[in-house]
């Protein structure tokens, strides 16, 4: 890939979203990869992490947390600072799906990258895991809460650390069909069998 094409994947039809889209695939999405340099390499681990917004819907932060066993927990206090990696929906398209056989096979995906700045805390330990139990469980008929589970809860803070990863710079890429023939763009929508990732290629071709 010269330059030029590094440019045109960068700012082309499937590098346009909004902060709604960035809510909407990490809510869905919430297990991230995170990675975080350090003198020994790079240090990988995916977590579940919680979005915070502003008053206009941008993301501002992730909440998280970790196991003190956990080598990135070292390298994350070290290096204060993360590359955090959303995978949404994804999946193949193939010619048969657009009812073309002179039309190339592809693969359809969505996925976010952040850069941010990390902050590794003991005091964000039980935050941490309230809002991640509150965004998983609040959809549910009979919510589990913490003190369920009082009499081993504080043992189990012990074992892991909160932090909070505030965003400096976001890239994303939706490839969802929005280059397509309206016609090969249908003919795909309606024999997809995958019901998420038709769902975000509506989303993102909508009135088309």
């Amino acid at each position: 890939m010269n330059a030029s094409d590094h440019s045109k994947y960068r700012t082309g039809p499937f590098s346009k979203f909004d902060a709604a889209d960035i809510r909407a695939l990490i809510e869905a999405y919430p297990l991230a990869w995170v990675l975080v340099p350090g003198s020994d390499g790079m240090a990988a681990s995916q977590l579940p992490l919680i979005g915070e917004y502003d008053d206009e819907g941008r993301l501002v932060a992730l909440i998280g947390h970790l196991g003190r066993a956990n080598p990135l927990a070292g390298q994350l206090a070290a290096s204060g600072r993360a590359t955090i990696l959303f995978d949404g929906p994804n999946g193949y398209v193939s010619p048969e799906h657009a009812g073309r056989r002179d039309w190339a096979p592809t693969w359809n995906h969505a996925h976010v990258k952040i850069a941010a700045e990390v902050e590794i805390d003991p005091a964000l330990t039980e935050m941490s895991l309230d809002v991640l139990t509150d965004a998983m469980e609040r959809d549910r008929a009979d919510p589990w809460h913490s003190g369920e589970i009082s009499h081993r809860y504080q043992g189990m803070l012990q074992a892991i650390i909160g932090f909070r990863a505030t965003v400096t710079a976001i890239e994303g890429r939706f490839k969802l069909g929005q280059d397509e023939r309206p016609d090969t763009l249908h003919a795909v929508l309606a024999s997809q069998g995958n019901a998420e990732l038709v769902r975000w290629m509506r989303r993102f071709n909508e009135g088309r």
